[in-house]
């Protein structure tokens, strides 16, 4: 399964549209990820019309995206893995923390592996972090930590410095990452 995940792309704001070469990804893939922050009903209806299917989350700057139903957390199972995804609001400070604690508890007991998608900083990121509840000591998804992934801006919006976007192949569980730029 080819899963396209993107956030950031603060359109209008901070990019007139979204690029044809992000766009023609988001057509290519099987599943499509956002990570919040469209920033205006226009982008996010671009963004499902591209997408064969779509799941997506409410970004700090996504309060004039009209539908209600885009939630700050969701989890979507794909081939597999379940994914967490939230926008990551919040101080930069203690990021890694508030995420890690909101897919934790969005993945709640299960023992399919977990993969945890956000964006907010602009920064591409695909390492794992520490996880930071009780369960952590016995074998569940999170022994290990927990694997998360930020694909960027994929506008190239400021702060970012590039413009990026990831591709993702699930297989059975298994999860290979492709950093896409341009």
């Amino acid at each position: 399964m080819r899963i396209a995940v993107c956030s950031d792309t603060h359109v209008p704001s901070r990019a007139d549209a979204i690029p044809d070469w992000v766009r023609e990804e988001l057509t290519e893939a099987d599943h499509v990820i956002h990570a919040g922050d469209f920033d205006s009903p226009a982008a996010y209806d671009d963004v499902a019309d591209l997408a064969a299917e779509l799941t997506a989350v409410r970004g700090n700057m996504d309060r004039d995206v009209t539908d209600d139903d885009l939630p700050e957390t969701a989890t979507v199972e794909l081939d597999g893995v379940l994914f967490v995804v939230t926008h990551g609001t919040g101080s930069v400070e203690d990021y890694d923390e508030r995420v890690a604690a909101t897919v934790e508890e969005a993945a709640g007991e299960t023992e399919l592996p977990v993969v945890g998608v956000s964006g907010h900083t602009h920064q591409v990121r695909d390492e794992t972090v520490p996880a930071t509840g009780p369960d952590t000591d016995r074998q569940t998804p999170f022994a290990d930590g927990i694997r998360m992934l930020n694909p960027g801006s994929a506008t190239g919006a400021d702060p970012a410095t590039r413009t990026t976007m990831m591709v993702l192949h699930v297989d059975d569980g298994e999860v290979e990452v492709h950093l896409a730029e341009h």
